[in-house]
């Protein structure tokens, strides 16, 4: 863990990045349990769309991405401490590569799993890597899992969560391998406008004397989060009917 260097910036600024990142995180754990939802404008539109619509499915897996707040809280405890953007590039690049690659074969092959367990799996991966990022593997069992094995398998799954929700709905197989290529690029168009926004944020915040400290309260807050959206999950899974 890097010692933060001094602050560079004024101390309202720095202030309120801090506490966008903390608030951030608060609307994300009440938020967390409605992640992967495809809402019924979205499902109508899908559901009677016939060809490509390559402008359409862009925006739908754009902000797919922007408000599933589990992906979201993954990212962040993944770059919470990169420190170079080359690192940030290779960790990112391979959630987009796990993330691509099941959302296309699950749908295209018709993969399925039960979306409760996928979904719990999810939440369980903001439990690893904000557990990580205390060091409490090291802690525990004297080592900590493979960091970029970690993030490409959880991203299998990330991208497995939501082929199982599009395979609730009827989709049109014309033009169907287009539409998922253009969701998919979607979803990493607004993977990379919300990586901006953290890396903004979280660079702020760690310019202030404060940031070791408060990683650790942050870092607690993903793990609640975690936890919070693998309970509700589960809840899910032994009450369906």
């Amino acid at each position: 863990m890097a010692h933060a260097s001094a602050p560079l910036l004024p101390k309202g600024v720095l202030r309120w990045a801090r506490w966008a990142l903390a608030l951030f995180i608060l609307i994300a754990l009440k938020s967390v349990i409605h992640a992967h939802g495809v809402g019924e404008d979205d499902r109508a539109f899908i559901e009677g769309a016939s060809g490509m619509a390559i402008g359409p499915y862009m925006y739908l897996g754009a902000k797919h991405m922007v408000t599933g707040y589990d992906h979201l809280l993954f990212l962040v405890g993944v770059i919470f401490f990169l420190y170079r953007l080359k690192d940030v590039g290779t960790y990112v690049t391979l959630f987009a590569i796990g993330h691509s690659t099941t959302l296309l074969l699950g749908v295209l092959l018709d993969v399925r799993a039960n979306p409760y367990i996928v979904d719990a799996i999810i939440g369980l991966s903001v439990v690893y890597k904000a557990f990580d990022n205390l060091d409490g593997f090291r802690t525990l069992f004297g080592r900590a899992p493979n960091p970029k094995a970690a993030v490409l398998i959880f991203g299998f799954f990330h991208g497995f969560g939501l082929a199982t929700k599009l395979q609730d709905l009827t989709l049109s197989q014309d033009g169907l391998l287009p539409n998922l290529i253009s969701f998919n690029i979607g979803v990493e168009l607004g993977q990379f406008t919300a990586l901006g926004a953290i890396l903004i944020a979280m660079n702020l915040w760690r310019s202030t004397s404060s940031f070791r400290r408060s990683a650790i309260t942050a870092n607690a807050a993903l793990m609640c989060a975690g936890f919070v959206l693998v309970s509700y999950q589960l809840a899910g899974y032994f009450t369906q009917a």
